[in-house]
């Protein structure tokens, strides 16, 4: 069976919700994960960088229970370092991919 292919959905928002930068693009974030039934919930723009970084931070049970909005996911503790630093880079310097979980 071939495996699906799933289309990032982007925003036309150019201001990250998390981090408030002005970016290239951003990716629509489900802040009730798809698989915890946020199909058709209320979602924010983030940029790449961002949107990696909660899902590497969090998994899809907290965020749905926990950090479902942005101003729960801005006050994580877990986040705070991220978004200090994050915040002082210009845009084109930050690489950050997505790594497998430990």
């Amino acid at each position: 069976m071939a495996k699906r292919i799933r289309k990032k959905e982007e925003s036309a928002d150019p201001v990250c919700a998390l981090c408030e930068r002005e970016v290239g693009f951003t990716i629509l974030h489900h802040l009730i994960p798809r698989e915890e039934g946020g199909r058709h919930g209320p979602t924010a723009p983030l940029c790449q960088p961002c949107h990696s970084t909660v899902h590497l931070t969090y998994n899809n049970k907290e965020l749905a229970v926990l950090y479902n909005s942005i101003p729960a996911l801005r006050a994580s503790e877990g986040l705070q370092k991220y978004l200090r630093w994050v915040r002082t880079k210009r845009l084109d310097k930050i690489t950050n991919r997505r790594g497998k979980r430990k």
